[in-house]
């Protein structure tokens, strides 16, 4: 009795586990060699439970922006897309899983330029203001969320 009880017992978290493994979303990364702010993003969607994969693209990488339909003026360092949606910039993980739990129709977010604050851009306790756009289908934006100065 004791052995199946193990046995039963070691199943359970091994398909615990697999479940965890599995539950992570995978989002791929187009981004630049050697950018050290692409790469902490990238950690800040591991801890989110996210598994990102890096792409280092070069020039190519702004014919994936262009081709994934984000505005010039909504452009980053790194280009990421995860379930068909396009992620462009230092996005908030809270707003990714927002935005694939609310699925609406959309080319996906962006976080224009590199502020000060956003994730992989948190240097010290200093943060600018910034906005998450939802970049739409017809390339019009507007806020999805928005994180105040500290």
């Amino acid at each position: 009795m004791k052995d199946r009880f193990q046995l039963l017992a070691a199943t359970t978290l091994m398909i615990v586990t697999a479940t965890a493994v599995t539950a992570q979303t995978a989002i791929h990364v187009g981004k630049t060699r050697g950018c050290g702010c692409c790469l902490a993003w990238m950690e800040k969607l591991s801890e989110a439970d996210f598994a990102p994969e890096g792409e280092n693209m070069g020039g190519a990488l702004i014919r994936l922006k262009m081709d994934r339909g984000i505005p010039v003026d909504m452009f980053s360092c790194h280009t990421a897309t995860v379930e068909g949606y396009t992620i462009e910039g230092h996005v908030p993980p809270a707003d990714i899983t927002r935005l694939l739990e609310e699925r609406p129709d959309a080319i996906g977010l962006a976080v224009p330029g590199m502020p000060i604050g956003s994730p992989g851009m948190d240097f010290g306790d200093d943060a600018e203001a910034y906005d998450v756009f939802l970049v739409k289908s017809d390339g019009s934006t507007e806020i999805f969320s928005s994180y105040p100065a500290s």
